[in-house]
């Protein structure tokens, strides 16, 4: 017998067309430092760059994040939250993407203005003599960081998009929680007569110190003040550890380690190698804390860096439930609702308050039903990144690694990008109320002034009862696009305000306002993709309460189911309302089930399924489900629920 040796022919592997290896994704402008490595590049496949590449690392430490040559320490130190976090990072990697080699791409997510988005990319990475130029991992073989980031610049447009911004922003893209950001900047300007740390940044290194191991912590540096970080202006940092030691004297030493993404220590402060820092402490510890800084990370004590550098930005808890914990106490912030508007000229784009436009803003309505902690949030669009106002924008300042828009004046950078917003809320005490009255008052509570942030927020407690919501640009006439997000401890609603005017085709069957609440969550393989009611793991599948406080006709509710589209392919989906009567235990109604009051079957393939019912005063709990069960996507569902509050006359 005669066997031909025949060459097996190679599987094309995937080539993203709509982000090509060439020069249009690496360059908008070519106005950034960058600019200067055109022609110089080369896009190469991981296993043309390493022997043996892998997407995750065996070792935590060979996925430490490396800076290269693009400006964009600001996603990178984001993206330590993902280091430290697998669930985040399955979250924006999905697992069972064991063939990325073979077929050549990588599907990556990113939040995106209120809704998880598929980045689709191939796999080629842009090098320079055969090596990646920009971010890599401290080992080469793995490759997950440069393939997320180059999922980003695909996300922004190119790779030079990703040059200057906020680590805020990049984190809440990320995670699609809250981030805040402390100005530290005070400090020097309030105590530079005083050698030791005020109140206030006590505060802050006790909640480091509480946050270090649940949450990401980085701090920044706008301009350098006297060589203590020499060539480290206008670069943010992470902050991998938090300690307080006792010194040789008894007294307590508070410290703080701190990482360079460029994986080069630039500090030359009383505790970089050799410094009189280290002879505050027994040797022992001293050779304790030394050993604990790896490549790129330093030992800088309290004092010092609250007074050299300039900002911090802390992104707030995220529990193994996905539901964000609160900065100030740590409670669970699980009962979350958004909604989008959006300002349009001449007609609800009525500037701050020193305009007598002011009432023409977007209004909603915030209803707090138990007493508790929130966090109210407006997230802006960005503006076209070429026009504003008719006028072509000029390309991002090379030398802001991390922006400073403490000042939004003086800010070029985020007033190019973003309008300068804020956010008002009053309590109201009735129904029927005069709105230019109302707004004529102090508000209940109000941010400070208005930013060119992306995002702004108020955290606060609140007293049951119906909060007016209004948003604002500072000034008038100026179109753009936002997301209101609230996130409490306590049960909400969130619903624009109508105005009185002739009903619209969705209120054609009744008069009065709807509440809307969404829920966003995901069928899970083996946890929580139970299947329909044909099969036992049926109530695995997630559960979401929610309460009708009055009765109010028929056809008083509608509930949507949403399906993310995978590549166009859909599951067959439906689902099933229960009255729960022990109002208690809402998320354990399992035990309570009977026939459902509502149901939406069978399951259709289709992305969105809806039914119109009508509930009477009491507690429920949706099931959404799949047919069958193991089925993986991630859903959202709207309940949309009639009250009896009138319109709001302008």
């Amino acid at each position: 017998m005669i066997i031909w040796d025949m060459e097996t022919p190679k599987k094309s592997q995937f080539e993203d067309a709509d982000f090509p290896a060439t020069v249009k994704s690496l360059f908008s402008t070519h106005s950034t430092p960058i600019a200067k490595l055109s022609g110089k590049i080369t896009w190469l496949r991981p296993q043309e760059i390493s022997k043996s590449p892998q997407l995750f690392p065996e070792k935590l430490q060979d996925g430490q994040i490396k800076q290269g040559l693009l400006g964009d320490c600001w996603f990178l130190c984001a993206c330590e939250a993902l280091h430290k976090n697998k669930l985040l990072l399955e979250k924006v990697i999905p697992p069972g993407q064991d063939s990325w080699i073979q077929s050549g791409c990588l599907r990556c997510r990113f939040w995106k203005f209120g809704q998880w988005v598929e980045v689709i990319i191939d796999n080629r990475l842009p090098c320079i003599s055969r090596r990646l130029c920009f971010s890599r991992c401290r080992s080469e073989e793995v490759f997950w960081l440069p393939l997320l980031e180059k999922a980003y610049a695909k996300l922004h447009g190119c790779y030079e998009m990703l040059w200057a911004g906020q680590v805020a922003e990049a984190l809440v893209d990320i995670t699609g929680g809250l981030a805040d950001r402390w100005t530290l900047k005070n400090y020097r300007k309030n105590n530079e007569k005083n050698d030791h740390v005020s109140f206030s940044e006590k505060s802050k290194f006790e909640v480091m110190k509480d946050l270090k191991d649940k949450s990401f912590i980085s701090c920044s540096v706008h301009g350098s003040t006297k060589g203590s970080y020499e060539r480290a202006e206008f670069h943010a940092f992470s902050v991998t550890d938090v300690k307080q030691i006792v010194g040789l004297v008894g007294d307590y030493i508070n410290l703080l380690r701190i990482r360079n993404m460029w994986n080069r220590r630039c500090w030359n402060g009383s505790w970089q190698e050799g410094s009189d820092g280290w002879n505050k402490v027994d040797v022992v510890v001293a050779a304790q804390l030394m050993s604990l800084a790896e490549e790129g990370e330093f030992w800088v004590e309290e004092q010092e860096f609250f007074r050299e550098f300039d900002e911090m930005t802390v992104g707030y808890p995220i529990n193994t439930e996905g539901h964000i914990l609160s900065l100030l106490t740590g409670k669970s912030l699980c009962h979350t609702l958004q909604i989008s508007g959006g300002w349009v000229k001449g007609q609800s784009a009525g500037g701050c308050r020193n305009n007598s436009s002011f009432c023409s803003n977007p209004k909603f309505w915030l209803r707090i039903l138990d007493p508790g902690e929130i966090v109210i949030t407006i997230l802006q669009k960005k503006l076209d990144s070429s026009t504003k106002n008719g006028k072509t924008c000029r390309a991002r300042d090379a030398s802001m690694h991390c922006p400073d828009n403490e000042r939004p004046t003086t800010d070029a950078l985020q007033q190019k990008r973003y309008r300068a917003i804020g956010l008002h809320v009053w309590k109201v005490e009735k129904k029927r109320f005069n709105l230019q009255k109302t707004v004529a008052k102090p508000p209940t509570i109000s941010t400070e002034c208005h930013t060119y942030d992306r995002e702004v927020k108020l955290h606060c407690d609140l007293t049951p009862g119906y909060y007016l919501v209004i948003p604002s640009t500072f000034m008038k006439d100026e179109d753009g696009e936002f997301l209101l997000r609230a996130f409490s401890t306590s049960k909400i609603s969130l619903s624009a305000v109508k105005a009185a005017h002739p009903l619209t085709k969705f209120e054609e069957s009744g008069e009065g306002e709807w509440e809307i609440i969404h829920f966003t969550d995901s069928w899970i393989k083996g946890k929580s993709a139970g299947g329909s009611r044909n099969f036992q793991t049926y109530s695995t599948n997630p559960r979401l309460p929610f309460s009708i406080l009055s009765n109010t006709g028929t056809g008083n509710v509608r509930i949507t189911l949403c399906q993310e589209n995978c590549d166009g392919q859909f599951l067959p989906i439906g689902f099933h309302v229960y009255q729960v009567h022990n109002s208690k235990n809402v998320n354990q109604a399992s035990c309570q089930l009977v026939d459902p009051v509502v149901t939406c079957v069978p399951h259709r393939y289709t992305q969105e399924v809806t039914q119109l019912c009508s509930l009477t005063e009491g507690n429920y709990v949706i099931i959404p489900s799949t047919y069958l069960p193991d089925s993986e996507a991630q859903f959202t569902v709207t309940v949309e629920i009639k009250i009896d509050r009138s319109p709001i006359p302008q």
